[in-house]
């Protein structure tokens, strides 16, 4: 049976500093290295050996999934990294510190942009002129994005690009983001839009999917 492992990425900087990030590309902090190097050796000690792996095109998953392949030797392996997998795009809200955010705008508005499926942010005036985005079309590049604008921007990946692999037989690992994944768990599980607010990953704390030949749940644990 094959087996998807998701880990989000260490503790970035700006979870240190408890900032909206979304696409800013912030580091990870001493400690996210930390963890990322344990995510690393309990991977080590499981039945696991991935064919691929996929990542954002942020540093902080990038780096984590780095130490991940690198505690494992599997540094020769095939990563892709993809903005599909980025983290949910804040708006004008990223850069902002959580608690003066909801001295703002309100704490139950805050709490609606981050849970609510359908809610989206304060909208960035123009989208992100970065290299990395560059061969995109820029018609599909957020300004911001409630979690169901995510969910339909990464589940075709999920279906295009993962997937395939599993239903060969082929372990698979994801590091990415705490909505990113999140939203892929919502699907995996069969969650819903309201009880997907309830699903909370945790920075570099491996989860186990075994799945069946039609990639249903068989066994899930959290290392």
């Amino acid at each position: 049976m094959p087996k998807l492992v998701i880990v989000r990425h260490g503790e970035s900087l700006a979870n240190a500093s408890n900032t909206f990030t979304g696409w800013n590309d912030v580091d990870l902090s001493e400690k996210g290295i930390t963890q990322a190097e344990h995510a690393g050796n309990l991977l080590r000690q499981l039945d696991f050996s991935p064919t691929m792996v996929h990542t954002s095109v942020l540093k902080r998953a990038i780096k984590t999934a780095n130490i991940i392949m690198d505690i494992n030797d599997w540094l020769y392996l095939p990563i892709q990294k993809t903005w599909r997998l980025n983290e949910r795009h804040y708006g004008a809200l990223r850069g902002i510190n959580k608690d003066k955010a909801r001295a703002d705008f309100g704490a139950e508005q805050v709490q609606r942009w981050r849970r609510d499926f359908n809610e989206v942010p304060p909208l960035l005036q123009k989208a992100d002129v970065e290299r990395r985005y560059d061969l995109l079309d820029q018609s599909i590049m957020p300004r911001g994005e409630s979690l169901a604008m995510s969910y339909r921007r990464i589940l075709p990946y999920y279906a295009d690009q993962i997937a395939p692999h599993l239903r060969r037989g082929e372990d698979q690992l994801i590091v990415a983001h705490g909505s990113s994944l999140r939203l892929i768990v919502k699907y995996l599980e069969r969650v819903s839009d309201q009880g997907s607010s309830e699903i909370e990953i945790q920075n570099a704390e491996p989860l186990v999917y075994e799945l069946t030949p039609e990639l249903t749940i068989k066994h899930k644990i959290i290392l």
